[in-house]
C-alpha cells in the first residue's frame, strides 16, 4: 500500500543542502523512499527497496559514476530508476530490472517529490514564491509530532486559536483587541493552488492573511510596511500517527547569518506552543466536516476537511 491518503500530490520532503554524497532514507505517508544525487548534482527519488530482493537501497552507496548501488548484490540504479548494471550477470536484461522511481524536483531550497511512481499525472509543483525567491533569507525549524498530519494541517489554517494558544506570541494582537462580545469572521477565497483566508476581528482586519497550498502547505503573510515576511508550515505525514512539521520563515530583511539563531528560536517557540494541543486532539484523523460541532470561525479548517475527504483521502487506497 503506497502513500495511502497522500497519493498523486507534490510535496516538499527535504532541504536540498541536507542531501550530499550519501543516500537519505525518508518515510512519507508510510512509504519508505531513498533520495540521492548523481555526479552532476541531479536528484533521484526511488522507493526504498531493490526490485531484486526487496533490500533497502538506502543502505547502499552512491558510486563515483553517480549510480546508487544496492548493498546486497550490487545492482546499480541511476536517478531515473533505470538499472545500470547487474554484477555477475552480463546477459541480464537491465531494461526490465529498474527500481520504482518518483518524479522529483529541486526548487528553491527544497526537494519535492510526486507521490506516485511512474507517469506524472498532475503537472509541476505549485510553489509559493517565498519558498523559491533566491533574494530572500530563509530559516528552517523542524519538529516531529505524534499526530495524524491532518490535525497538524488544519491547526495551521485555524486563526481563532491564536489568542489562546499563542497568547504571548503571535496571538497577542488579537488578545489585546478582544472583548467578551468580540466576533471573528473568516473570509475564504478559492484559488488555483488551494485557498486564501482572511480573518477580521469585530470587522477589522490585521492586514495579514494566510494561504493554503494543496495538499500540505500553509503560508502566513505578516504585514510589515515595505517588507516581505512569510511563515510557512509544511506538514508531512511520515509513519502512521507521526507528522514532521517544517516551519520556514522567509524575509527580505535582517539577512545576517548571526541572526539565524534568533529567528529559529522564535519560530520554534511558536511551533512548540501548538504541539500539546494538536497531539491531544481526537479522533486522530480529522473527521468529516459534519461529524463535529463547528461554528462560523471554523470556515478555513472546514474547507480543508472538505478537500481532504472529497479529493485526497481516497487516493492511494489500493
Amino acid at each position: 500500500m503506497r502513500f495511502k491518503g497522500f497519493a498523486d500530490v507534490w510535496t516538499p520532503v527535504l532541504q536540498g543542502r541536507r542531501l550530499g554524497a550519501r543516500p537519505v532514507r525518508l518515510v512519507v505517508a508510510g512509504e519508505a523512499i531513498v533520495l540521492f544525487r548523481n555526479g552532476q548534482g541531479a536528484v533521484g527519488a526511488l522507493l526504498d527497496r531493490c526490485p531484486h530482493r526487496g533490500v533497502a537501497l538506502s543502505l547502499g552507496r552512491v558510486g563515483s559514476d553517480g549510480f546508487l548501488e544496492c548493498p546486497f548484490h550490487g545492482w546499480r540504479f541511476d536517478v531515473s530508476g533505470a538499472n545500470r548494471g547487474v554484477p555477475l550477470n552480463p546477459d541480464a536484461r537491465c531494461e526490465t530490472l529498474g527500481a520504482a522511481a518518483l518524479p522529483v524536483r529541486e526548487i528553491g531550497d527544497l526537494i519535492w517529490i510526486y507521490t506516485r511512481p511512474g507517469a506524472l499525472k498532475a503537472g509541476e509543483p505549485t510553489v509559493p514564491d517565498s519558498l523559491a525567491d533566491p533574494g530572500l533569507a530563509r530559516t528552517y525549524v523542524e519538529r516531529d509530532w505524534a499526530c495524524h498530519w491532518t490535525r497538524a494541517m488544519e491547526n495551521m489554517l485555524d486563526s481563532p486559536h491564536l489568542p489562546f494558544v499563542h497568547r504571548r506570541t503571535i496571538g497577542r494582537v488579537y488578545r489585546r483587541r478582544m472583548t467578551p462580545t468580540s466576533r471573528m469572521d473568516i473570509h475564504w477565497e478559492d484559488t488555483d493552488f488551494g485557498g486564501r483566508a482572511r480573518a477580521e476581528l469585530d470587522g477589522e482586519s490585521s492586514g495579514g492573511h494566510l494561504e493554503f497550498y494543496r495538499p500540505n502547505i500553509m503560508v502566513l503573510h505578516i504585514p510589515i510596511p515595505s517588507r516581505r515576511l512569510r511563515i510557512h508550515a509544511i506538514v508531512l505525514p511520515t509513519e502512521p500517527g507521526r507528522t514532521r512539521l517544517t516551519v520556514v520563515g522567509s524575509r527580505d530583511f535582517a539577512k545576517l547569518r548571526a541572526l539565524e539563531p534568533l529567528f529559529r528560536w522564535m519560530n520554534g517557540r511558536i511551533a512548540d506552543e501548538d504541539q500539546a494541543v494538536v497531539e491531544s486532539s481526537g479522533p486522530d484523523e480529522v473527521p468529516p466536516a459534519g461529524d463535529e460541532r463547528s461554528v462560523g470561525s471554523d470556515r478555513a479548517t472546514l474547507q480543508f476537511r472538505r478537500y481532504y475527504y472529497g479529493t485526497l483521502r481516497g487516493s492511494g487506497a489500493a
